[in-house]
């Protein structure tokens, strides 16, 4: 499916009117050459040619790539009938995929109506008696996972920012404007992938913050700044360049799965299709490539967070040779005023709803040594971030947090954390279908 946006207008630069208009005032000319510098400013983030929303942030089981072809005396008669059998067939896929080599149990379609999500309409076409698409069910996690026999909520790595850059006419982009390699990142359901992805908008100051030159940039500071505004850990650099033979025909993309300041790269492949309406389908395909790399380097131990993005400020000599000389009541004094500092730490959960917001928030505070706990970033239906000031190290938290029942994951400053038992890691994504070939 395609999505329609306006295509960008160009804008005359406040700072040439400027000039023509105040050449013989000097003074009054250098005022409005700053004002007009604040607006060509404000024009580099503002316009409605940018940002993208990702669709679900849920933890929904997602199967993909359903076709049915369903006959019925009316056009919604078949429609039905294809969604019926789609699920029907999505619940066989589903229990393959946690149980390989034994055969789903048959559940009547109350049964599936009431653990299924949604449905996603991938591509359909709809004649006077007859249903022929291609679908993808989202079943709900916690009741589907209770007759499937795993746990509610997935084991996931630590937060990845990502951002994705496009290679497309010889300029590459990422956040300057809406790409389809970002709309593809977009409709990317997460839930079925170990990969914490924090995926932003590019709205706001993202197109400044996360524009395709800093996915070159190697500086640790800069980069520990930018994870830091998104709570996240390290970075994922997933490539995209496409090659267009003539408009409207074949495409060719070359993906490239980059992650870690220094963008290493863990896989490249190739996909293409033979027409550019099919371009949407094969950035889908690439993403599920690229994310079942990631989750195989999660597996070996590849991909983890970058160590030299934790900074650490250097010690001084004059100083240690201070703290050596101090007497021993003093230095008693003085370690039970550093365990007694309080140290801000950044902690992500989930919430589904607002009621979890509030639980979750009165679980915090509940722990011993947290004097305070304010909630930064609240995304009801995702992953929410909360900041608290706790008298003691990180390690020391996150073991607190993990003797309550928590499930604690760290990163570099960021704790992670969620209710309930681990559930094993999504196999690879499925195979292209048969309009995207590639290798």
């Amino acid at each position: 499916m395609g999505l329609g946006f306006p295509r960008p207008t160009r804008q005359k630069s406040a700072v040439t009117l400027a000039k023509r208009l105040f050449r013989p005032l000097p003074v009054l000319s250098a005022l409005l050459l700053v004002g007009g510098a604040s607006v060509a400013v404000l024009a580099q983030i503002e316009g409605s040619d940018r940002g993208v929303v990702p669709i679900d942030t849920s933890g929904s089981l997602e199967v993909t790539g359903v076709k049915v072809d369903v006959y019925g005396k009316t056009a919604d008669a078949a429609r039905y009938g294809g969604w019926r059998l789609a699920q029907r067939k999505a619940w066989k896929a589903l229990w393959t995929k946690h149980h390989p080599g034994s055969s789903a149990p048959g559940l009547p379609d109350s049964t599936l109506d009431s653990i299924v999500g949604g449905i996603v309409v991938e591509d359909e076409q709809i004649g006077p008696n007859r249903y022929v698409a291609r679908l993808g069910v989202l079943f709900d996690r916690a009741r589907a996972g209770q007759i499937l026999g795993v746990g509610g909520v997935a084991t996931r790595s630590a937060p990845y920012l990502i951002i994705p850059v496009q290679w497309s006419g010889g300029r590459p982009e990422s956040f300057e404007h809406r790409t389809e390699w970002q709309q593809a990142w977009a409709r990317f359901r997460t839930g079925s992938s170990p990969i914490d992805y924090v995926r932003p908008s590019g709205t706001g100051s993202d197109p400044l913050l996360l524009n395709a030159a800093q996915a070159e940039r190697r500086n640790r500071v800069w980069w520990r700044v930018i994870l830091d505004q998104f709570g996240a850990a390290d970075v994922l650099i997933p490539k995209v360049r496409l090659e267009r033979l003539y408009p409207g025909g074949p495409v060719t993309g070359h993906f490239t799965a980059g992650y870690g300041p220094d963008s290493k790269i863990l896989t490249q492949f190739s996909l293409r299709v033979r027409n550019a309406g099919a371009l949407g389908q094969m950035l889908d395909e690439g993403v599920r490539r690229i994310d079942a790399a990631y989750s195989l380097a999660l597996n070996d131990g590849r991909l983890r967070p970058d160590p030299s993005l934790i900074i650490e400020e250097p010690v001084d000599p004059d100083a240690l040779e201070d703290v050596l000389e101090i007497p021993l009541e003093s230095a008693d004094a003085l370690s039970n005023a550093t365990a007694a500092a309080s140290s801000t730490i950044t902690i992500q959960f989930d919430t589904p709803d607002a009621g979890a917001l509030s639980r979750g928030e009165s679980a915090i505070r509940s722990v011993p040594g947290i004097s305070g706990a304010t909630t930064t970033s609240l995304a009801i239906g995702g992953v929410s971030v909360m900041r608290v000031s706790y008298a003691g190290d990180i390690a020391t938290l996150r073991a607190s947090l993990a003797a309550r029942g928590w499930q604690v994951q760290e990163g570099a400053g960021v704790l992670r954390i969620r209710r309930g038992g681990a559930q094993p890691t999504p196999p690879p994504a499925q195979p292209a279908n048969g309009n995207v070939s590639g290798g």
